[in-house]
């Protein structure tokens, strides 16, 4: 039987809510951007749906945690299912162990691929010989991983085959402007009358993030997770720190107006609003959080 030439199903595409419904209408006044709804997040690829056939629940707690922080959906097979169940289900890949399939998981395979399911399926299994992997290559497996492997290995097998590889998107070098600030994208820079701000990297990206979402609130948490990676800890005030020294940043650089908005218990907005005409009172964060801003390295 010749190797399957099924299509590649990792079409790039948004990440988070799907844009082809129509976006629902808010009673607020600005709409707040959590984790689950980042529309101002650079391209991405959207996440896979995977399944696995496995009962090693070692093996499966740890790359199950690998896998959410992916954002990956994933679910565990039975292996009572038949296969032509399995072969219908829209997956971007399916990872057997050939272990679980019983005393006949060649003719379970070959049903399977026969089946003509429409996702990429790759093996992970325990030592094997070169006619076995061969015979399940030919059959239609995509690939083969022998364990114990690590589940970043197999993360990176499942992106290869699904053709999912995270490529860099271009970056717009236009420059944009709110209020006197011009923020210069080619420069990771912004200026005020030509001079610049002098921004650290973060405090650039920040400002970067927010502004891409002109007026809207964006979450603290969805904040700290695109700026420093690991989810915020509980009562964590390192990121007030960090924005209470921009803000004064901004504010020596250009006094008369007001550009990040803090909204308690949500999170923070981008805009530029003179001062003295928005009902939105300066947030000094005082002394108190410089004194511990040493926690937080920009």
């Amino acid at each position: 039987m010749e190797a399957s030439t099924l299509p590649h199903r990792g079409v790039p595409r948004p990440i988070g809510r799907d844009r082809s419904r129509p976006r629902e209408r808010t009673s607020t006044l600005h709409r707040s951007f959590t984790a689950e709804d980042d529309p101002v997040a650079p391209p991405q690829l959207a996440p896979l749906q995977i399944a696995l056939l496995d009962n090693d629940s070692g093996f499966l707690v740890v790359l199950a945690k690998r896998l959410e922080r992916l954002e990956w959906s994933h679910r565990v097979l039975a292996p009572t299912l038949s296969t032509k169940k399995i072969a219908s289900m829209p997956l971007d890949a399916l990872v057997i162990d050939l272990a679980v399939l019983g005393p006949r998981p060649w003719r379970w395979l070959e049903r399977l691929c026969l089946a003509g399911p429409k996702y990429r399926i790759i093996i992970c299994t325990g030592s094997s010989t070169v006619t076995e992997r061969v015979r399940a290559l030919q059959m239609g497996a995509d690939d083969w991983l022998t364990k114990p492997c690590h589940p970043e290995e197999l993360v990176a097998r499942i992106e290869a085959v699904v053709g999912h590889r995270r490529r860099p998107e271009p970056r717009s070098i236009e420059p944009v402007t709110v209020g006197e600030v011009e923020i210069r994208h080619d420069q990771y820079q912004a200026f005020v009358a030509g001079r610049s701000l002098r921004l650290t990297r973060r405090e650039f990206e920040f400002i970067e993030l927010l502004a891409g979402a002109y007026n809207e609130i964006f979450e603290r948490e969805l904040i700290y997770k695109r700026l420093w990676g690991p989810a915020m800890v509980r009562n964590d005030r390192s990121l007030d720190v960090f924005v209470h020294k921009l803000r004064r940043k901004l504010e020596r650089a250009s006094p008369r107006w007001r550009y990040i908005h803090t909204h308690w218990g949500c999170g923070f907005r981008f805009s530029a609003e003179p001062v003295g005409r928005s009902g939105v009172a300066r947030d000094d964060l005082g002394s108190a959080f410089e004194e511990s801003s040493s926690s937080l390295a920009a």
